[in-house]
């Protein structure tokens, strides 16, 4: 399912982002 990994991914890449900026 391309939809659970796409989510999963956007999570990750959120994370990554939040800690860059934190």
């Amino acid at each position: 399912m391309p939809s659970a990994k796409s989510r999963a991914f956007t999570l990750i890449e959120l994370l990554v982002v939040i800690a860059i900026i934190a």
